[in-house]
């Protein structure tokens, strides 16, 4: 199954809807990190939520960044994603390691830890509109329902997984996003209450062979799910040489002359993907003239 998001509503518009595969861009991720199997879980869920917040954004131009900063091993994740469910992202300590947590699953809370959870969205307005707020658990799903709750006003649930193989490749990975509007009725409310109650979780449903459409119609079961449209998800990187080299002049003279006068060439690598350009010393004279 391809990578995709469905953005749907249910109950007569009543509730706005988003669900997604994303079993490919999360293994892109992982062999670009070479990330551990917790960490691999923990951003794959970031990037996940990510790439269906990306599909919120209006302007082709606009921009969401979704960042965790905690002080568990991973110290802190950031994803960026664009409005056509093009999502990046790394962590800050790919190879941190955990035991299970008590219930034998990837302790995705514990790796990140007590910290907090900032969300960014650049509309190209003269200033980005920032959210912030406290982890509650650090299981990104429930960090992020609390998010929408306190920054946005939007009552909503989020579901966010990641399954891994035995050789730690990426099994299953997918989420959903549920949003009530403000004139929804008592009733619809209290039936999606009573859905959330007893679904499986997003990889169960997943590795039972549901596609997000029909993990939808597990999740509102009598709700009447119509969907709208379906985009197709991936990891995407824009970094360039071009872009690298920019990076390189904006240090300064000072910098890049020490560089020189090393005589090695150097990697620079890029955080997102970890592609590496390599710059050879007269690389870095050529950029020295264009920093001058």
């Amino acid at each position: 199954m391809e990578d995709h998001i469905v953005r749907a509503t249910a109950a007569n518009a009543q509730i706005r809807v988003f669900a997604a595969t994303t079993k490919h861009l999360v293994e892109t991720a992982r062999q670009d990190h070479n990330t551990s199997p917790v960490v691999t879980a923990a951003l794959g869920r970031l990037l996940t939520a990510g790439a269906m917040m990306g599909t919120m954004l209006k302007g082709d131009d606009d921009l969401l960044t979704l960042q965790i900063k905690g002080d568990g091993p991973a110290h802190g994740l950031t994803v960026t994603a664009d409005a056509k469910a093009r999502v990046k992202g790394y962590a800050d300590w790919p190879t941190a390691m955990l035991p299970p947590n008590a219930l034998g699953k990837l302790d995705v809370g514990g790796v990140l830890g007590n910290g907090i959870l900032t969300v960014i969205r650049d509309m190209g307005l003269k200033e980005p509109y920032v959210g912030t707020c406290e982890l509650q658990t650090g299981e990104i799903a429930e960090d992020l329902t609390y998010y929408f709750a306190v920054s946005e006003q939007i009552p909503s649930s989020v579901g966010l997984g990641v399954l891994m193989n035995k050789d730690n490749t990426v099994r299953q990975a997918g989420g959903f996003i549920l949003q009530l509007m403000p004139f929804a009725s008592d009733e619809v409310i209290a039936k999606l209450e009573e859905n959330l109650k007893k679904i499986p979780s997003v990889t169960t449903m997943l590795d039972a062979g549901n596609t997000p459409e029909q993990m939808l119609d597990i999740v509102l079961e009598g709700l009447n799910v119509e969907v709208t449209d379906t985009v197709p998800a991936q990891f995407y990187c824009n970094c360039s040489r071009s872009r690298v080299e920019k990076a390189l002049v904006s240090i300064g003279e000072k910098e890049l002359k020490g560089m020189i006068n090393e005589g090695q060439p150097i990697e620079l690598k890029c955080h997102f993907c970890n592609k590496g350009y390599e710059f050879s010393v007269d690389d870095m004279k050529k950029l020295l003239k264009k920093a001058k």
